[in-house]
């Protein structure tokens, strides 16, 4: 059996990320203790329900003393808050990290309240569902898919070596790595994820508010690419409300790119430019292809058993 590389492991909130952070360290081997807390008493009892933790605690102070990683898996605004009423906890040479889909404003915050000697590693999974709660995370959700760090630059030995086995960690749970400037990550993330959020939650309001379809027509005879909005639109509403406040200049810089191009879409439909409707759907096409052919396509997850095996 493989060594641990953390010999403990706290988790500050315990969703779905949070959950499966434990479920799969613990699976992997690369833990030896795993301390959770959550805000919420109900997540807390459900987290001892399922055996996900060594130890769950109803004070934040105590998961991170003596922890030698620490992962904040809280909605993004909430991280600086979370992370300032255990400043004074951390363990020395310890390791702070989150799972957040915006990095240049957790990783602000972070090394806010980060004391010295505390390695400051923000990271982000690509990877999760519309799912939410301890109950919602499983073992393998990390497995195939990317995890960016975004470490500030920095000329210390030892923090390279923290940033080292980090990634080690997340390499163990099965996920791929990728170094990334934290700005540089929201401007992708603000293309690849929170752009498609926006317009599902845009699309699927919109339906619900149309007067000549009623909401019963809406239901049932949705189309496969409403559907799939609907799906994303299920999302945690508060997760994805600090999403958008916290990375709001780069989802503006490329909503304002897509609104250009949504008018231009408009124009081309409007003056019946058949060619380059199909240019433009050609091209998409292409990129759903490239998509799949990276591995990012994979069936949904069987919820059920998981739950029944965590």
């Amino acid at each position: 059996m493989r060594p641990s590389i953390y010999p403990r492991l706290a988790v500050i909130g315990c969703g779905l990320i949070g959950s499966s952070v434990a479920r799969a360290a613990r699976a992997a081997g690369v833990v030896d203790r795993i301390a959770v807390f959550d805000a919420s008493d109900a997540v807390r009892d459900r987290v001892r329900d399922l055996g996900l933790a060594d130890e769950v605690v109803d004070d934040p102070a105590l998961a991170v003393r003596d922890a030698d990683l620490v992962i904040f898996a809280t909605p993004p605004l909430s991280i600086g808050a979370a992370a300032a009423a255990v400043a004074g906890d951390f363990k020395p040479g310890a390791t702070i990290s989150d799972v957040g889909s915006v990095k240049a404003a957790v990783g602000e915050a972070l090394a806010r309240f980060a004391p010295e000697g505390v390695f400051v590693i923000p990271g982000h999974p690509i990877a999760g569902s519309e799912n939410s709660g301890p109950d919602a995370g499983y073992a393998t959700l990390f497995q195939g898919r990317w995890t960016i760090l975004t470490p500030r630059p920095s000329d210390d030995p030892a923090f390279a070596l923290a940033v080292t086995r980090l990634t080690e960690f997340w390499t163990a749970m099965g996920a791929q790595v990728d170094l990334m400037d934290e700005r540089h990550h929201d401007l992708v993330l603000a293309v690849t994820s929170h752009l498609p959020h926006l317009i599902a939650y845009n699309i699927v309001g919109t339906a619900a508010d149309l007067e000549e379809v009623t909401r019963s027509e809406v239901i049932k005879y949705s189309a496969g690419g409403f559907r799939d909005f609907t799906r994303i639109a299920a999302s945690d509403p508060i997760m994805w409300r600090d999403v958008f406040l916290a990375n709001k200049e780069a989802v503006l810089e490329i909503l304002g790119r897509f609104t250009e191009d949504l008018q231009a879409l408009s124009r081309a439909i409007r003056w019946g430019e058949g060619d380059k409707l199909e240019e433009l759907f050609t091209r998409t096409r292409e990129i759903r292809r490239g998509v799949i052919d990276a591995g990012q396509e994979t069936p949904e997850p069987d919820f059920g058993r998981q739950r029944q095996a965590p």
